[in-house]
This record gives C-alpha cells, structure tokens and sequence, in this order.
C-alpha cells in the first residue's frame, strides 16, 4: 500500500538522483533564440518581475545564444523614466524610477538586451526621450511599439509578456 510518507520518499530519491543540466547542455537544450519581451503597464512589482524573468531567461540560455529585445510602449516607458522627470510627467508611476531598476537594466544591457521605446508614446505622453528617460538615445526609438512586436515575431522572434 502506497502512503504519502512512501511516496514522499520516492519522489525525494528521484529528485536526488536526477543530475543537474550544466551549462554546456542547456546550451544545446536550448539552441539559439530570438525573444520579445512586451512590457506596458506600469506596476513597479510587475516590472521588477519582467526584469528578473529577463535575467532568468539569459542565465538558461547564455548571452551568446540570445538575441532579447524589450519592446515598450504606452504606460511601460515608467520603467525608463527618471526621477527628476517625474515632475512634469505625473502620469508615470513614481515607484518605478528607482536607483535598484536602473541597476537591473544595465546588468540587462551588458548582456545584450536591447530596449526599444515607442515613438507614438513618446509624442502622446509628452516625453522627451533624451532628458525624460534613462538611457535612452535615438538608436532605440521604433516608429510603433505594437507594430514593433508584429515585425520582430514575422523576423521569427518568440513573443513574451510577462
């Protein structure tokens, strides 16, 4: 007769005997990967989870063989925007300009992460890119954050919205 104490154990012996994947055959296991990550709401928790989720993916996948953008648009700009614009952008959530985000997103960026801002959002809410938001140049601006997604997943990116 199988108990939960039997069961438990077995379940703990299989769990035990099951040998980690190590790098190298994760790297196999995964191959190479193309993702979009769709980001625009404007909750710090929910943001912070995105990014961690960020981070996650590339420590299964390795840099190497990841090719991960950050498309946002709309409310998810709040991730980018700096302390000191929040003053005349009162719309943007003011929990998400902090120091521990913009630390996030560096260590994303010296990976390879790309983030790509909407233009449409940036004209709508009134943003200057290059004095409102944090590291943001001209290079990272796409015509339409939506139409964004659509091009990167006809490019054979995976879409994920965290």
């Amino acid at each position: 007769m199988l108990t939960l104490s039997n069961i438990s154990k077995t379940v703990l012996i299989a769990m035990f005997t099951i040998l980690p994947i190590t790098h190298a055959q994760a790297n196999e296991y995964y191959g190479k990967q193309k993702v979009v990550y769709h980001i625009n709401f404007d909750d710090a928790k929910q943001q912070s989870s995105a990014l961690r989720n960020i981070q996650n993916h590339i420590n299964a996948v390795e840099p190497d063989n990841l090719d991960l953008r950050v498309v946002l648009h709309g409310n998810g700009l709040s991730l980018l925007v700096k302390p000191e614009a929040l003053a005349h952008l009162p719309k943007f959530n003011h929990a998400n300009a902090t120091t521990e985000m913009r630390q996030k997103i560096d260590q994303l960026k010296l990976q390879g992460v790309q983030f790509e801002v909407c233009s449409n959002t940036l004209k709508g809410k009134n943003v200057n890119y290059s004095q409102d938001l944090y590291d943001v140049e001209d290079k990272h601006i796409v015509p339409s954050g939506v139409a964004e997604l659509a091009r990167l997943q006809q490019q054979g990116f995976t879409y994920i919205r965290p």
